[in-house]
């Protein structure tokens, strides 16, 4: 299974930018998707995720109202549209996708099962 992230790079601030990931192998119908990012010195973190049951959506405080994540399970894509961008955005994106559980919080790592390479975004002041 491979995910595969794209549409990082380097954007000025109050830019926009979209990430997508594709999913050659999975059947989205059942994953939870999500997005993560990493900053250097700092854990990885959930920015967003799409649920796989009814497209209900979760985004920490600081892109709310920004980011917009989207799913289209036929094209087995996950985007995730980045507005208004600050420097607090730049990081290491990932995308991730955890078969959906009726316990999942779906907010740390350990419960995504497939993960993207990994996409640079980089926002300049």
């Amino acid at each position: 299974v491979q995910l595969q992230a794209s549409g990082g790079g380097s954007v000025e601030a109050g830019g926009s930018l979209r990430l997508s990931c594709s999913a050659s192998d999975l059947t989205l119908d059942y994953y939870v998707m999500a997005w993560f990012r990493q900053a250097p010195g700092k854990e990885r973190e959930v920015v967003s995720f799409i649920s796989s049951t009814d497209g209900s959506t979760y985004y920490i405080d600081s892109v709310k109202g920004r980011f917009t994540i989207s799913r289209d399970n036929d094209k087995k894509l996950t985007s995730l549209e980045m507005n208004k961008r600050t420097s607090e955005d730049t990081a290491i994106y990932y995308c991730a996708a955890g078969i959906w559980r009726l316990t999942g919080v779906f907010t740390r790592p350990n419960e995504y099962d497939y993960w993207g390479r990994g996409t640079q975004v980089t926002v300049s002041s």
